[in-house]
């Protein structure tokens, strides 16, 4: 049995639940047991090599490049969008304003961390950051997932991390979020197994969207409703989500780079493709 870790938020449950409902299967008969839960403790037990495959904050990818291999799918970018940092109406913030972030590994905390090198950062559960703006136990908050689409009128939006991300690139390329990573002690062939199909789940996912949507939105684990759902899977989990193409790779490199410049990662990543899975693999194999 594959360990899967992913998130409850809509863009993971709607790119993984085309494996529950058994709509794409294993070429291998591989068998996978979903496990849901928040990106921060997802994070945790990659570090700690739990999982077989997870879902983690690319952030946290340089922490656990010798024990995990990047996949190429279920990968979520901001273009254009992103997390947002949210404060109550009317307030100025300070240059060490206290803040609630969603957890030390996420990517939103690293762009964070870069950008507001003075602020008072605590870190919390993402269902409970607006509630710690709202009480005044913090400053300000950065709201991700679901959260970025419906949040008090009491708020109001101080800045789109979309916009840091901007300044701290001085290029226009999409925003790294999440993705997925497989333990390397995995065998090869069973690996690319993983890797394809999951691929198909992604895509059989995008292709069946109405449906899909309509399913998961019976089963009562979705926070938005329906209008809302539509909106954040076109953000999110979109046809950019099935395939990890040239610019978003270009986008996680310049993220890692930031990072190490910044010594928050000891080593630098230059190179995405030195970290994926080997596809070429299965064709030599077989020839």
């Amino acid at each position: 049995m594959i360990s899967v870790g992913h998130s409850p938020d809509a863009d993971d449950l709607f790119m993984y639940y085309a494996i529950v409902f058994g709509w794409v299967d294993s070429a291998l008969n591989q068998k996978f047991e979903n496990i849901a839960l928040d990106i921060q403790t997802l994070n945790e037990k990659a570090l700690m090599g739990e999982l077989d495959v997870s879902a983690i904050s690319f952030a946290l990818y340089p922490l656990i490049k010798d024990q995990y291999a990047l996949l190429r799918t279920g990968v979520s970018f901001g273009n254009g969008y992103g997390p947002k940092l949210v404060k109550k109406k009317g307030v100025k913030l300070k240059k060490n304003f206290k803040v609630a972030l969603s957890g030390k590994h996420t990517s939103n905390a690293l762009i964070f961390r870069i950008f507001y090198p003075e602020a008072r950062i605590i870190y919390k559960n993402f269902l409970e950051i607006e509630q710690a703006v709202l009480s005044g136990e913090v400053d300000a908050g950065v709201l991700i997932h679901e959260s970025i689409l419906c949040y008090d009128d009491a708020l109001e939006v101080e800045v789109e991390l979309w916009d840091i991300w901007q300044e701290l690139v001085k290029e226009n390329l999409p925003l790294p979020l999440g993705g997925m990573a497989l333990r390397r002690s995995i065998p090869l062939n069973k690996a690319i197994d993983i890797e394809k199909t999951l691929i198909k789940a992604v895509d059989v996912a995008l292709k069946g969207k109405k449906t899909l949507s309509q399913m998961l939105m019976q089963k009562g684990i979705i926070r938005v409703d329906s209008q809302k759902l539509d909106i954040y899977l076109n953000l999110y989990a979109n046809k950019d989500s099935v395939i990890l193409n040239s610019q978003q790779k270009k986008g996680l490199e310049k993220m890692f780079k930031l990072g190490y410049d910044a010594k928050i990662y000891d080593r630098a990543i230059k190179n995405c493709d030195d970290y994926l899975i080997p596809m070429e693999y299965e064709s030599l194999r077989f020839n």
